[in-house]
């Protein structure tokens, strides 16, 4: 399953407003600007973040983007399925294989484990503790 750029900004969305969490609205302005990404492009990924209810739009000068619900109440997976639909490694039938069908059913209840479980508190919580797993080899 690869995640798209839907996915990923939409979580960057998420993201930043998890930050400013109670400070009042964010403008997706000052989002695209600090990750440089197009504004327009956020106000698509918004709308559907919306009309789930996991943002609400406040209007006017000082208006912009605010989470409906604390950042803990919010998982990865909710933003994830909403901007790309339902979480499933492959599109499997009834005629599959059923060795290979329950392979796919494990892999997708992973992906979703994973993603249910993690919250946008936990996402703007994370530390990075320089570990790195790209080793470089020369031979």
């Amino acid at each position: 399953m690869k995640i798209s750029t839907k996915g990923r900004y939409g979580l960057t969305i998420m993201m930043e407003l998890a930050v400013r969490f109670g400070e009042g609205p964010t403008s997706l302005k000052s989002i695209a600007e600090k990750h440089q990404l197009s504004e327009h492009y956020l106000e698509q990924l918004v709308a559907p973040l919306r009309n789930a209810g996991l943002v609400k739009s406040i209007r006017g000068a000082y208006g912009g983007y605010i989470l409906s619900r604390n950042p803990e109440e919010i998982t990865s997976g909710d933003v994830i399925r909403v901007l790309e639909g339902p979480i499933s490694p492959v599109d499997f039938t009834e005629e599959d294989d059923p060795a290979k069908r329950d392979l796919w059913i494990r892999i997708k209840n992973s992906i979703a484990e994973v993603l249910d479980s993690t919250n946008l508190a936990d996402l703007i919580a994370f530390k990075d503790e320089g570990v790195n797993d790209n080793y470089m080899f020369y031979i």
